[in-house]
């Protein structure tokens, strides 16, 4: 089943590079008590993902940040090292940007967005979408028709769903 507006956001442990290497993340603690902007790739520097819909989050983060969205995170089937990497070398970490690596595809799987894609070497992949949560529950959620798409789940297009 795929997650919808009025879903409460499933519980699921994602990982990120910390001082001392990889850091379990729960997206349950993530999220409680707070409205957060979650945006999700196929993969880390693959051409839509790196060159549109990262950027699009960094350009409109302070508009986020004037709505009263307490963070954005950026999820992707990838592991820790290559998140930190990807968020350093697009801008995304130092704009404020969570990186966060479901590596296993745990939390992608349980919010019904996975997809394979096998003669592009995406397996367990996450459909690209933007979703506000706030104290859990799913208020807004845009997801794109085709994974090669960045319209709708765009920074702009979720920003102007606020």
């Amino acid at each position: 089943m795929t997650i919808s507006v009025g879903d409460t956001l499933p519980d699921a442990t994602l990982v990120q590079l910390g001082a001392d290497g990889p850091e379990a993340v729960s997206m349950a603690e993530k999220v409680k008590g707070r409205k957060v902007v979650i945006f999700a790739v196929p993969g880390a520097y693959t051409p839509t993902c790196h060159s549109a819909h990262v950027p699009s989050f960094i350009r409109t983060k302070d508009g986020f940040d004037a709505k009263g969205v307490d963070e954005i995170i950026c999820v992707s089937v990838n592991d820790p090292f290559v998140m930190k990497a990807w968020g350093a070398d697009t801008g995304a970490a130092e704009a404020g940007i969570t990186m966060l690596g479901d590596a296993e595809s745990a939390f992608t799987k349980a919010l019904g967005m996975d997809f394979d894609a096998p003669p592009a070497g995406l397996v367990a992949r996450s459909k690209r979408y933007a979703m506000l949560v706030d104290d859990g529950v799913v208020k807004v959620l845009n997801e794109e028709a085709s994974p090669g798409e960045c319209e709708v789940s765009a920074g702009e297009a979720l920003l102007e769903a606020l």
